[in-house]
């Protein structure tokens, strides 16, 4: 078969590109009729079954990740293809340091030469305008690829058509811990600020009904010292006689005359023995309060929307520490194919389910 190019010259054909232009719009096809239906926005995927594989075709391990890879292209355009707008893998997690050095080596090796490749101009981050996020506590990693990772985000900032977001040195404990600290610290910082902002207008919680206190002279002292005492005893102490000694504060009776530190130990007392303690309610209103919002807004996975499906292959359930937070309200998928064999129809599969079930995920993301 022959074609012409655009300068009018023959140019061949072969089976193979015959062959991918058939299957392109085949997939084109596909997805027009799953677009009848709802699309997820977010896809995750823990790529599980690299090693198994490579064991199966008895080659080595770094062959079945670099397989692994393959596969993780054809998905990564299938779901542009598709509609999807948020892909997240999980590619590295913070427990794989447990692994033998030797290993944990060459994935490094492995992912360095990957993100590399993503810089490339002809890669699949330009070709289909993806940002790239790079998810974790990425201080574990080696400097050259925390330095490959950071080029890449840089790169990428601009593209907005889909998020790829690659957890690396991710754990969802991990995550989590963070989210939480870094909530505290913000708060924290917030309250030092106020207290801060209140001392430098000469404003001192408590100052004036200290300063009236002690500014009350030694005759109104002893003419009220009778009464007061015996306002400390209301709710506290259902008699007092002459002087005795409440929550270490001296209190006078029966016309005994007070001193200006005895009175002011009195009205403290009175406040302990009505069951408020002012200093402590002062102290409860300037703690920082951490809220739910605080939380979600500090965890590494903020920049993208919860996941509609996740799907680990291999046939494995567990989530194995990865977006323990964001998955209670969407589609666990669990393919037996191993992460390279997974290929067009384990995603139209997914998608299907997710259609299937979208009105009742919808429903319990509404009861929350």
């Amino acid at each position: 078969m022959v074609r012409y190019d655009d300068a009018g010259g023959a140019a061949a054909t072969t089976p193979t590109q015959l062959l991918e232009s058939l299957g392109s719009f085949m997939r084109r096809c596909l997805f027009r009729v799953l677009a009848v239906g709802p699309i997820p926005h977010h896809f995750a995927f823990i790529m599980d079954g690299n090693r198994r594989y490579a064991k199966k075709l008895n080659v080595e391990e770094g062959a079945g990740h670099k397989e692994g890879f393959s596969s993780l292209i054809s998905v990564l355009k299938y779901c542009y293809e598709l509609g999807v707008k948020y892909v997240t893998i999980y590619a590295f997690s913070i427990d794989n340091f447990q692994r033998k050095p030797a290993e944990v080596q060459n994935l490094m090796d492995l992912l360095l030469e990957k993100i590399n490749e993503l810089l490339k101009e002809q890669s699949i981050v330009n070709l289909y305008g993806i940002r790239v996020y790079f998810i974790g506590n990425l201080k574990f990693l080696s400097e050259p690829v925390r330095v490959a990772a950071e080029e890449v985000m840089m790169a990428t900032a601009r593209n907005s058509k889909v998020v790829l977001l690659v957890c690396l040195a991710y754990t969802s404990a991990d995550e989590i811990v963070h989210a939480v600290q870094e909530s505290f610290k913000n708060k924290s910082d917030e309250s030092l600020a106020v207290n801060a902002n209140q001392v430098s207008n000469g404003v001192i919680n408590g100052a004036e009904k200290v300063e009236k206190i002690y500014s009350l002279t030694v005759p109104s002292i002893e003419e009220s010292c009778k009464e007061k005492a015996s306002r400390v005893c209301n709710g506290a102490i259902e008699r007092v006689k002459g002087t005795e000694d409440i929550n270490g504060a001296t209190v006078c009776t029966d016309g005994v005359s007070c001193d200006y530190k005895s009175e002011a130990q009195a009205l403290r007392a009175g406040r302990i023995g009505n069951g408020v303690t002012e200093g402590f309610e002062e102290k409860q209103g300037n703690n920082p309060i951490i809220n739910l919002v605080d939380v979600e807004k500090h965890m590494y996975m903020a920049v993208a929307p919860d996941p509609d499906i996740l799907m680990r292959s291999s046939g494995e359930t567990r989530l194995s520490n990865f977006l323990l937070w964001q998955t209670s309200n969407c589609l666990l998928d669990s393919p037996a194919a191993l992460w390279p064999e997974i290929g067009l129809w384990h995603l139209v599969w997914a998608v299907l389910k997710f259609q299937r079930n979208h009105s009742f995920l919808e429903k319990k993301k509404k009861q929350l």
